[in-house]
């Protein structure tokens, strides 16, 4: 199995948090891409249009892979969509009177509190994104590509997905076999989940998603989905904002 470019740095960006030109903002519907990424790499991406009128940011911003956070509103019937707010998760608690000589049921547990996603249909999970041509690969389209930190059970084709770009996390390259590429992408994604575990770049007050490991496999196989409530310090409004899309309409703005 190859192993990912060496020296290259677990953390990236100050810990007080994103700086100019960071954060910057992408958004649309999620489309179909090359087809590789589950097929072949093992590591399914959701595409979004590259669109200079719609993000004017992207043709100036070097091709290379990004971090940061990605918010997608899920159909309600999409097996990864979560409770809403307003559903909360409860315990139940028994009241059986014991019976002579048996121990006493133990106290009643507090309830839980509700299932917090990120809001109005949003939920938040880290990612990482490549922009560019992808060399190994030498297509002659920039594209952007972007894997959500989380295992899904099925597609999400059309769904909203709000991108807030917090930093770069490596330059495009060419590679001289496929796992080469796999090793160096793995390590994107641990450099993405290192990197937004600190305070100064994680969203303030909102529940992100984050997968339990399942195994040891590295991180590449994660088991049950949590929802965390965030404490950072990063302004995340922009992400569970309403939805500015109509159902149905192909990614065009209302």
């Amino acid at each position: 199995m190859a192993t990912p470019t060496p020296n290259r740095p677990l953390i990236v960006g100050d810990p007080s948090g994103p700086s100019p030109p960071y954060p910057l903002r992408m958004e649309g519907r999620v489309i179909s891409g090359f087809g590789r990424g589950s097929k072949e790499l093992g590591i399914p991406t959701a595409n979004l249009p590259v669109d200079d009128t719609q993000t004017p940011w992207i043709s100036s911003t070097p091709s290379g892979v990004y971090f940061g956070w990605a918010a997608l509103r899920l159909p309600a019937d999409h097996p990864d969509a979560l409770p809403t707010e307003s559903n909360p998760t409860t315990t139940t608690t028994s009241t059986t009177t014991p019976q002579d000589g048996q121990p006493p049921p133990p106290p009643p547990s507090p309830p839980t509190k509700p299932l917090r996603q990120g809001a109005n249909g949003f939920q938040i999970y880290p990612m990482v994104m490549s922009i560019g041509y992808n060399p190994f690969y030498k297509n002659t389209v920039r594209s952007a590509e972007v894997h959500i930190l989380h295992r899904f059970q099925s597609d999400f084709y059309g769904a909203e997905l709000r991108l807030l770009v917090l930093g770069f996390v490596r330059e495009e390259k060419d590679y001289s076999s496929l796992d080469a590429l796999v090793a160096d992408i793995w390590f994107d994604c641990d450099v993405a989940k290192r990197s937004l575990a600190r305070k100064g770049w994680a969203p303030s007050g909102v529940g992100v998603v984050v997968g339990v490991p399942k195994g040891d496999n590295g991180g590449s196989d994660e088991g049950e989905k949590v929802v965390v409530v965030s404490d950072g310090t990063l302004d995340g409004e922009w992400l569970v904002r309403p939805s500015e899309l109509v159902d149905g309409d192909e990614g065009k703005k209302d």
